[in-house]
């Protein structure tokens, strides 16, 4: 792929991380292109979340390159940013569904949703009546004032990707999305992060476990001992029964 700013979302070269004398990536290189979903497999310790969190712009790799494209304009790198640009980054040009979905229970649904606008000084009603529309499209039409704990564990993940996806951010960033849900509500919770992202022409790097996750993403990278020591298609780690998904 040839990496200008019209063709990839997020590249990233020579990614480096180190945690004493543990190397938890070895010199990593990854582009995700435009409309793209990717998934990164590999045992735990693999380093398939530190590369999520530096692609993402939670940890400063220790050396490497991370270009974010942009909607014009050059790319931005984003490796010798600051914190404070660092978390500009995270509020306004990527998204996060985690596995523990990490909403604030005190909160609506509508109130969880629309976090992230408010957080960037959108007006209550606009960011209000932006997020009930992904909601609404996410199949949590007339959910809007239950709070997290009167929601299924699929229905508050869904919410997560409403909250993800609410700033309009052109890539998202997955980490075991469906790790704590059963096979059928992981089966709809996939299918609503991929309408919510690909769907839209937006990127997804989803880190997973599950080999049926994998599957339904373009590519896969596995990943060992801070290497990515290959690629396959999603289509190729589709398991033979679901008994072998996890």
């Amino acid at each position: 792929m040839n990496n200008t700013s019209h063709d990839f979302a997020l590249a990233a070269t020579g990614l480096i991380k180190r945690y004493g004398d543990l190397t938890a990536l070895a010199g990593v290189d990854v582009t995700i292109g435009r409309g793209q979903s990717v998934a990164v497999m590999g045992a735990s310790g693999s380093g398939k979340t530190t590369l999520l969190h530096c692609l993402a712009a939670i940890l400063p790799p220790d050396a490497g390159s991370v270009r974010l494209a942009t909607r014009d304009g050059a790319p931005v790198e984003l490796v010798g940013m600051s914190e404070d640009q660092r978390s500009e980054v995270r509020r306004s040009r990527v998204g996060f569904v985690f596995q523990e979905h990490l909403l604030l229970p005190e909160l609506t649904a509508l109130e969880n949703a629309a976090l992230p606008l408010l957080v960037t000084g959108v007006g209550r009603r606009a960011a209000e009546t932006h997020a009930a529309g992904w909601l609404a499209s996410l199949g949590l039409a007339g959910m809007e004032d239950r709070r997290i704990g009167q929601l299924s564990g699929g229905q508050a993940q869904r919410v997560a990707i409403a909250r993800a996806q609410v700033t309009g951010a052109p890539i998202v960033f997955a980490d075991e999305p469906t790790g704590a849900l059963d096979s059928a509500t992981s089966t709809e919770v996939m299918s609503a992060l991929l309408h919510a992202t690909t769907g839209q022409g937006r990127s997804l790097v989803v880190v997973t476990h599950d080999a049926d996750v994998a599957a339904r993403c373009d590519r896969v990278l596995h990943m060992r001992d801070g290497h990515v020591v290959g690629e396959t298609a999603g289509a190729a780690v589709r398991p033979a029964s679901n008994g072998a998904a996890r």
